[in-house]
């Protein structure tokens, strides 16, 4: 008997190492050289211009979007989604992701969709100035079912000592400056997968919010990557917090960066509810603040200024390619809940 025999082929897995190798040396940047075969990456603080770093580390997966992904057949997005979930989290901290590392599981390797994703995870490292310095490529038949995967990521960050932020810079007064989402980003997949077997639809399907686009491509959009547009704010201390909306959505992640003793009023008027939210929110039923709490709703980071930076902060945020405008206020949070969704009764669907 082999290990190939056992379902194991290591010889594919060989293979796929040299592959993706290009890809890893596509994201080389000062510190890292990006190789790999070895049996553990390194980074060099110093060369990448630190001189008292604090380290800022983040893990993450994709959840059951790689189902979704895996009915659309559409696998390189998924890369990037791995990467933005765990480096928007380090900028969260008001860190610079440095170095990303990857864990992809799968119960027989198909050497196309791996490299397809590990293409995608080169695109997001590029993307947030990380480079990919190493990762984990497993077969492991009879714990995955046959074409099942999934995917681990994990990054590194670091700032300045005394520069990482901390919740009590907030103050009440400052504005909360919302950031675009691209989409659904990573979470909420289950429900959106029940609404689409609810509705009797398949990813194949045309969007009928985005006729353009299957349905598949719409849901399926890469989650966006924030470095660009928030880290020159966090180089010149202009921000106080910055909240990545992930799951919990707006009701459950603003409340972990600021002061205990806050509350954020959000004027539900500031934006509109994107058209592929609204349709889900139409075929599956779903209460408002249930769609708060579950999806990011078009907002896919909360970052808080001084009053008096909000202006420069949307500009510096439009001028990286997001849109940004002023969605709330830090508030006296008193006897009431940590967010406020002022006038939710006239939330509207954006054209």
């Amino acid at each position: 008997m082999t290990y190939r025999d056992a379902g194991v082929d290591i010889d594919a897995g060989d293979a796929l190492v040299g592959r993706i190798a290009k890809d890893a040396a596509r994201t080389r940047r000062a510190g890292a050289d990006s190789s790999l075969g070895g049996f553990g990456a390194l980074f060099d603080l110093k060369a990448a211009g630190f001189s008292d770093p604090i380290l800022v580390a983040a893990t993450d997966g994709v959840g059951t979007k790689l189902e979704l992904a895996r009915q659309a057949g559409l696998y390189r997005g998924l890369g990037i989604d791995l990467v933005a979930m765990c480096a928007n989290d380090i900028l969260a901290q008001g860190a610079a992701p440095l170095f990303f590392l990857d864990y992809y599981a799968t119960s027989a390797l198909d050497s196309d969709i791996a490299a397809d994703i590990i293409a995608g995870i080169a695109d997001g490292c590029l993307e947030t100035g990380a480079a990919l310095i190493g990762g984990e490529t497993a077969e492991m038949p009879g714990v995955y079912p046959k074409g099942g995967f999934d995917l681990a990521g994990f990054c590194v960050g670091a700032a300045e000592r005394g520069r990482l932020l901390d919740r009590q810079m907030t103050a009440q007064g400052q504005v909360a400056i919302a950031i675009a989402s691209t989409g659904v980003h990573s979470n909420g997949y289950s429900l959106v997968r029940r609404v689409l077997e609810h509705g009797g639809f398949t990813p194949d399907d045309p969007a009928p919010f985005q006729p353009s686009q299957s349905l598949g491509q719409a849901l399926l959009a890469p989650t966006a990557l924030y470095a660009k547009a928030v880290m020159p704010l966090i180089t010149d201390g202009k921000v106080t917090s910055i909240s990545h909306i992930t799951g919990g959505g707006l009701v459950d992640n603003p409340p972990r960066v600021f002061s205990k003793d806050l509350a954020l009023a959000l004027d539900m008027t500031s934006w509109s509810l994107p058209p592929l939210f609204a349709w889900l929110q139409q075929i599956g039923q779903i209460a408002p603040m249930e769609m708060l709490r579950t999806f990011n709703c078009g907002i896919g980071m909360l970052v808080t200024v001084d009053a008096a930076d909000a202006k420069t902060a949307i500009a510096t945020i439009s001028d990286a390619g997001f849109s940004a405008w002023q969605a709330g206020t830090l508030i006296a949070r008193g006897d009431g809940p940590a967010v406020r969704f002022d006038h939710l009764d006239q939330w509207k669907v954006a054209d």
